[in-house]
């Protein structure tokens, strides 16, 4: 019989059949049942004669069991499908059930991942979109990589590109694009605008089509040709209210009208993300913003283009490398040494790929954006374990039930995927009301990074499938991560015990370290390591602003003043500068106003000096910061004169010329001899000016960043000055609240000249710009580590209380047997201790290891900083002893004969 077996099997078709039969009947439900296991013994009776059926009889029971095996494959969708919206379902009512339970999970889980969306949505945006462009992915940007580590090696020059577009040959289409700014305004406060300056072939090289019109073209980029523009969707329907007549009429930039001649598409917004420009010109037009005097790019900026097909970027190196020596020659700049004209000789061109556009945010806020990530992803998963600690707590609620669907039948497996189901729907859940939080909290960061009235960034924060993938994975996969363990556990138990009218009980005691411990104990660690990187990264925005920079920032409004629009001549512009000087000074309240071409934090301008006796180790050593500014401009700021007089009255173009420098410029160059009466001089054509007077020596002070070392400078008169530039800063100091001049301001401008464009900002506004980025990491971090605070000491009282909960029938036996409050107080505060001690050790080790990536963005502080590392677990230690302590008073409360009562 084995041996007929053994052949039976070792046919094909009836290995087949004996697999159909073993497969089918567990597949079926339901009314097709019976049906099937009466195929299933018509099998049967027929396997066991084989042999002798003939031929039909053997074809029709291959047919009939393929049939079989077909009809169960289409009833098995049919009934996970069913079990799915059963699990479903089930697990809706059991959420309902518990409304409490339910909305802590939520709103933790919500907190988690709409932290991570919000941050992701920011990554999305900065580091991983491409351009709204046709085929992003061809495009390349050109750069030059320089011997000088101060020369720009993203954008060339005009001439440069000039030379670029007429020999180049690697690219099918090539463009540049420059970037200005202008103001839209007629006169009154300041309307800044952005504007992109570009070569004929940009929008063609991009693939971006109008809406109306046309784009720019190489005829408008021509010397002497007229001004035109071409204008975003955005900006059309902003300005002109979407006028269906727009193709034609103007819109003037510093008081010149450019004819608009085309409108973009409405998903263009240039190749910056974060740099919104909503028009666009020939770059030969900036000469028509700017008065003569002016001070502009001169052209050129970022090269672009699509290499020709077939053509690698390797091989367009090597191309490049053969056409750079002529081009480098033909652009050798007429100013400068030897030495810097030999290092020019040894730049090279490369290609880059662009289809991310101009990577300004990805460099100033990338490294910064993925700390973020990583902090908010340890916030996730604290939260992951303080809901898996309630899931826990639950599921040893629900050990009976379980139990009574087990001694039912019901398999393991199949309990723990309606258990998960559980958790993946408060994990749904969680993620549809962080996504809320998310869309406000990512608005709200693009506020905090940019710079009101200056830089604000244009970001496009809708989610978009990328970010509702992220969503949708990090809360599939946040389901199963804290609802596995639970739902392994509560399978796990033993179902002739749970149903016991004795089923709890002193046997069922406590273990020194279960899950929910384990969680606790984990949460301690995660919570310690982010509360020790929020309190660094306070600490370095404490001391960064602390900073003395030199100056009073308090109580000072500036203003600048664009007469552009009115076309004044340089010697003009003179005189009126000196006639709104002296109206700001007559207004009520202000004790103190001066003039000043650059103030504090605000544009860079150089200047090389040379001084009798002081040999410079290179030229960058005899370079130094410059600044224009009137009497009074020192009061007016706060920084002290150290030694000499200020500007006066005398100080006049016909005057012998006259500076003040700062102290850090006369320790560099007069080696700490007196200044005072010392002379140098400047650059001043092919040689240099007469010498120059030093007449005071005032503190040092920032210019750019509260975290540099002080920088050489020197001030010139402003009343030496013939031929000012056509905008100019005043700086008034008021006792009071800066807004409290300003229509004082306004006033006194508009009696010089309504035409003339004003911009408005205190002093504090332009310093804090710079603390913008520590302050927003700061700040983040710092809720970030309270939430993750919070979140431990909830997880600590929850298991805490479950625990109590379960040992209340053997603390009300130890109690009765003569345990004092004091004792039980101490037993369930020592096992907060062990848990504590353990965490915090763990903790300890992974902030010394975490806190290094944050090293970055520290300043005046060390990342492995004791003080802040003891008080951070000082801080989590007191929080979460407090959080347990309401537990053990409860237990050490417990009336005995109750207790026993209810066991």
């Amino acid at each position: 019989m084995a041996e007929r077996n053994k052949q039976s099997w070792s046919k094909p078709h009836l290995w087949l059949i004996n697999f159909i039969g073993l497969i089918v009947p567990r597949r079926l439900r339901g009314d097709w049942r019976h049906e099937w296991e009466a195929e299933l013994r018509y099998r049967e009776l027929l396997l066991a004669d084989w042999d002798r059926l003939n031929w039909r009889t053997k074809s029709d029971l291959l047919r009939r069991s393929l049939g079989a095996f077909w009809d169960a494959l289409l009833l098995q969708p049919r009934r996970l499908e069913d079990e799915m919206f059963q699990d479903l379902r089930y697990g809706t009512r059991m959420l309902l059930k518990y409304p409490g339970f339910t909305l802590i999970a939520v709103l933790t889980l919500a907190l988690g991942i709409g932290a991570n969306t919000a941050i992701f949505t920011l990554v999305n945006v900065v580091m991983l979109k491409s351009l709204p462009v046709s085929h992003p992915e061809e495009l390349v940007m050109l750069t030059l990589n320089a011997e000088s580590a101060s020369q720009d090696t993203s954008s060339v020059s005009r001439v440069l590109w000039e030379q670029i577009r007429d020999h180049q040959d690697v690219f099918d289409q090539v463009c540049v694009y420059g970037s200005s700014s202008a103001d839209l305004s007629n006169g009154g406060e300041e309307r800044p605008v952005n504007v992109g300056l570009v070569s004929g072939e940009f929008f063609s090289t991009l693939g971006v089509r109008t809406l109306m019109g046309r784009a720019v073209t190489n005829a408008d980029d021509r010397p002497g040709r007229p001004a035109v523009a071409v204008i975003t969707h955005l900006f059309w329907q902003s300005e002109f209210g979407g006028s269906a007549d727009i193709i034609g009429k103007s819109v003037d930039l510093n008081g010149e009208p450019f004819q608009i001649v085309g409108v973009t598409e409405p998903d263009f917004f240039g190749v910056e993300f974060g740099w919104y420009v909503p028009i666009w010109t020939a770059q030969h037009a900036e000469a028509v913003m700017r008065s003569a005097g002016g001070s502009g790019t001169g052209g050129g900026g970022w090269v672009i283009g699509r290499l020709k097909p077939g053509l690698t970027r390797t091989q367009s190196r090597a191309r490049l490398a053969a056409l750079t020596p002529a081009i480098l020659e033909a652009t050798l700049p007429t100013t400068g040494n030897a030495e810097a004209a030999a290092q020019y000789r040894k730049s090279t061109f490369d290609v880059r790929p662009f289809s991310k556009g101009i990577p300004f945010l990805r460099e100033r806020f990338g490294e910064a954006l993925f700390m973020l990530m990583a902090i908010v992803g340890v916030v996730l998963l604290i939260a992951c374990a303080n809901v898996a600690n309630l899931l826990l707590a639950r599921a040893s609620a629900r050990q009976h039930e379980i139990g009574v669907r087990l001694a039912l039948g019901a398999s393991r497996s199949r309990l723990i995927r309606q258990l998960l189901t559980e958790s993946v729907l408060l994990s749904v859940l969680g993620a549809a009301s962080g996504v809320v939080f998310a869309s406000w909290g990512s608005r709200v960061l693009v506020g905090f990074l940019s710079r009101p009235g200056r830089q604000v960034l244009s970001l496009d924060v809708t989610p978009d499938l990328r970010v509702l993938a992220f969503t949708i994975a990090i809360s599939a996969l946040t389901g199963v991560l804290f609802g596995l363990a639970p739902a392994w556990r509560a399978v796990g138990v033993d179902p002739h015990t749970v149903m016991k009218p004795s089923g709890r009980g002193i046997a069922e005691g406590h273990s020194r370290f279960s899950i929910g411990k384990a969680l606790v104990v984990a949460q301690i660690t995660l919570s310690l390591a982010m509360i020790a990187g929020a309190g660094l990264l306070l600490d370095s925005w404490r001391g960064l602003v602390a900073v003395d920079p030199g100056f009073r920032s308090d109580g000072v409004l500036l203003a600048n003043v664009d007469t552009r629009p009115t076309r004044l001549s340089g010697d003009k512009r003179s005189v009126t500068y000196n006639r709104i000087l002296e109206r700001l000074r007559a207004i009520p309240g202000a004790a103190v106003a001066s003039a000043a071409w650059r103030t504090p934090f605000g544009s860079n301008a150089q200047i090389a000096i040379e001084v009798e006796g002081y040999a410079p180790a290179s030229a960058n050593e005899a370079r130094v910061q410059m600044n224009q500014v009137s009497d009074g401009y020192f009061a007016t700021i706060g920084t002290p004169l150290l030694a000499g007089r200020d500007f006066n009255t005398g100080d006049v173009p016909s005057s012998p010329k006259v500076a003040i420098i700062s102290e850090e410029l006369a320790r560099r160059f007069f080696a700490g001899a007196s200044a005072l009466g010392q002379h140098f001089r400047v650059p001043a054509g092919s040689s240099f000016s007469d010498p120059i007077e030093i007449i005071g020596v005032a503190a040092d002070t920032k210019e750019f960043d509260l975290r540099e070392e002080s920088k050489p400078i020197v001030y010139f008169a402003f009343g030496q000055e013939k031929s000012p530039g056509p905008s100019f800063n005043f700086a008034l100091r008021t006792e009071g609240s800066p807004s409290s001049l300003i229509p004082g301001v306004k006033t006194a401008l508009s009696e010089t000249d309504p035409h003339f464009s004003l911009s408005l900002r205190t002093l504090q506004q332009q310093v804090d710009e710079t603390v913008r980025l520590p302050r927003t990491l700061g700040m983040l971090s710092g809720f970030f580590g309270a939430l993750a605070l919070v979140l431990a000491a909830v997880g600590l009282y929850g298991v805490i209380s479950f625990s109590v909960g379960r040992r209340r029938n053997e603390i009300g036996v130890r109690i009765a047997l003569g345990a004092t409050q004091a004792r039980v107080f101490r037993m369930v505060l020592a096992e907060v201790g062990r848990m504590l001690v353990v965490g915090l050790a763990l903790g300890v080790l992974l902030a010394l290891a975490l806190t290094r990536l944050v090293a970055t963005f520290l300043f005046g502080v060390e990342s492995n900083d004791p003080a802040t590392l003891a008080l951070s677990a000082l801080v989590l230690a007191a929080v979460s002893i407090g959080a347990a302590m309401i537990p053990a008073w409860r237990a050490a409360r417990l009336d005995p004969m109750s207790a026993l009562r209810d066991e």
